[in-house]
């Protein structure tokens, strides 16, 4: 009956053994295990909250981005704008001048029409004068010849 003394004191070995685990070695062994479960969690969420925070950049990036397109469209467009308005400035600038050149280049004819027309009187009244003294034959006085071309201005 050796046998089962031998195993009567194997298996109070072995319960001495668990005790021994259960009491000394086990504690430890949850705890690294409990703490690296602890690091694989936090890492985890740490990942995650990285993905979010990552997703909320590139929303925020994408709406910079079509923020600034949109800034960069509405002031190629006011600039557009703005060349058109210099545009039709400078063709009323244009307009303009040239009315004010055509109104002196008007007004200068107008001179030129007038001191024609006063040469023209000055060349009629002569002409009227020696056609005159001519028919007459006589000789018209100084005072009297004035008059005479005076009077022959006013009726031109």
């Amino acid at each position: 009956m050796n046998i089962n003394l031998t195993l009567f004191a194997q298996a109070i070995t072995f319960a001495a053994f668990i005790w021994f685990t259960v009491k000394f070695v086990w504690p430890p062994l949850l705890r690294a295990i409990e703490s690296r479960q602890k690091t694989i969690a936090e890492g985890l969420a740490a990942a995650e909250q990285g993905k979010k925070s990552l997703e909320v950049s590139n929303k925020q990036a994408e709406e910079t981005v079509r923020q600034s397109r949109d800034r960069a469209a509405e002031i190629l467009a006011q600039a557009e704008k703005r060349a058109a308005e210099l545009i039709e400035e400078a063709k009323l600038a244009a307009k303009e001048e040239s009315g004010r050149e055509k109104a002196a280049a008007k007004a200068e004819i107008d001179q030129e029409v007038a001191r024609a027309r006063e040469q023209l009187r000055d060349q009629v009244a002569m002409l009227a004068v020696a056609g005159a003294e001519k028919i007459l034959r006589r000789e018209v006085d100084a005072k009297a010849h004035a008059e005479l071309l005076g009077s022959i201005k006013g009726q031109l």
